[in-house]
């Protein structure tokens, strides 16, 4: 078997390729870490908001059980009973 030396033109564009290619796999892998680490974020943000729903729902029926079915005015911070809730919606 007869070996033949490359030229070394040849062999800095092996080395450029091989380069290259390390470059860009370490790229992929930094973007795939990311890509988990906001999977991860996404994740517990879901849950936070799960929770918020699950309080919120708590603190609904807590307000349900003490003011009764109606509506709620936040910004006057009043209770409207199913009386006045009914005769509002006549006008609608």
């Amino acid at each position: 078997m007869e070996t033949k030396v490359l030229t070394q033109e040849e062999i800095q564009s092996l080395k450029n390729f091989r380069s290259s290619r390390i470059l860009v796999l370490e790229q992929l892998g930094a973007y795939e870490l990311t890509a988990i680490e906001i999977e991860q974020q996404k994740l517990k943000t879901k849950e936070k908001f799960l929770k918020l729903l699950i309080e919120e729902e708590e603190f609904s029926n807590k307000l349900q059980q003490k003011y009764g079915n109606g509506t709620i005015d936040i910004d006057k911070g009043e209770f409207i009973g199913p009386i006045w809730f009914w005769h509002l919606l006549r006008y609608l």
